[in-house]
């Protein structure tokens, strides 16, 4: 068992590009040209190779980049009892592009059943050493309540649950459960993905629930609510993080906002170990949020761009670092990207070159800044 943990001084937030063999592999298996085993020798081994590419770059926390998956948070909800998907073409309007999903409901209540995920991490957890740990990247507990609540299924939901709180404590549950059988499977380092924070920051988000009649305020509560009810009982030996985004498909984002309005709700009652926080533009606002940060979490600041391939200035990260410094002591800080590489299949618009040389980048300006 590697004894590193997350977050690493420098660390990235997760998905990486999917190489083109794995992309015409898919194609190849949907079109019934090779079959379920010799497409998952393919997975396998560009999973492999991106594993020694991070390693190669010198980076102490792996993971498989994601590639067993076709949408960052809506493929691990299929892996529960209840919830059901099929593909319609609809999606989420982000800035300037439909982002395509997969419809994702419920057909029953939410309960937790053994986890794909838990083997697809028992393949990644074979390439620990002494020098790596694996890192799991699943959808925060918030994002499947806020699925199944969404204008589009809420109608639905209530065949089956007859309040958000039934709703809340199901989903609370099934998530202690995930846990537990990640743990057993040798996980010591967990990521909770968490768009729903970021789309509610900022006036937009205000506006459109009050155009349905729902107070924001109650809803924070009730994100805050799951989050932690699913972190009850977790393994003290276990670190939970939270990745915290604005929405990041094919480099375009869903929302803008200061992290102001949600920072007494997450930074200072979350019970996560630490928080990756978006921070490349100033869509994120400034750092002063960071003052509520309970003093037990650490944060990762995620000052690299992962939507384009332009190479930031070192200076001005180290700078924005230092100003960062003011509300959170530099020695519980940490660097990384704001977003991952690949959220959902179709990537961000930039190459595997390109991505690499940001990792480089946030790996040579940590290594400045902390030594």
């Amino acid at each position: 068992m590697s004894k590193i943990t997350t977050p690493y001084r420098y660390d990235f937030v997760g998905s990486f590009l999917r190489p083109q063999r794995l992309k015409d592999a898919k194609a190849d298996f949907a079109d019934g040209k090779i079959n379920q085993a010799e497409f998952d020798a393919i997975v396998n081994e560009e999973i492999t190779k991106v594993v020694n590419k991070q390693k190669e770059l010198g980076y102490h926390v792996i993971t498989d980049g994601e590639f067993r998956r076709t949408f960052w948070h809506l493929d691990f909800m299929w892996g529960f009892d209840g919830v059901e998907h099929k593909a319609t073409g609809n999606g989420v309007a982000f800035n300037g592009e439909l982002a395509v999903l997969d419809d994702t409901y419920l057909v029953g209540k939410i309960k937790a059943k053994a986890h794909p995920f838990v083997e697809y991490f028992k393949f990644l957890k074979q390439f620990e050493d002494k020098n790596t740990v694996a890192k799991y990247t699943i959808p925060a507990p918030a994002q499947t309540f806020q699925q199944m609540i969404v204008p589009q299924n809420y109608e639905n939901t209530k065949k089956y649950y007859a309040n958000n709180e039934e709703l809340i404590n199901d989903i609370a549950n099934a998530y202690q459960d995930v846990i537990k059988q990640f743990y057993e499977a040798g996980c010591r380092n967990l990521q909770f993905d968490d768009c729903t924070w970021g789309a509610i920051v900022g006036d937009a988000a205000k506006q459109r629930y009050a155009s349905l009649g729902i107070d924001i305020e109650d809803v924070k509560k009730q994100l805050l609510s799951v989050n932690n009810k699913a972190l009850e009982g977790k393994p003290e030996d276990m670190v939970i993080t939270s990745h915290i985004c604005r929405g990041n498909y094919h480099s375009t984002f869903f929302t803008s906002g200061p992290y102001d309005s949600v920072a007494d709700y997450v930074f200072a009652k979350e019970n996560v170990d630490a928080l990756f926080l978006e921070y490349d533009d100033e869509r994120s606002g400034g750092f002063a949020p960071l003052a509520k940060v309970s003093e037990d979490k650490k944060v990762v600041l995620g000052l690299i761009t992962t939507k384009s391939p332009k190479l930031e200035d070192k200076e001005t990260i180290i700078k924005r670092i230092n100003q960062a410094a003011k509300y959170v002591p530099l020695d519980r800080l940490y660097l990384s990207p704001q977003c991952g590489f690949a959220s959902c299949e179709i990537g961000n618009k930039l190459t595997e070159e390109e991505q690499w040389a940001k990792l480089k980048l946030v790996k040579e300006i940590a290594e400045e800044v902390w030594g």
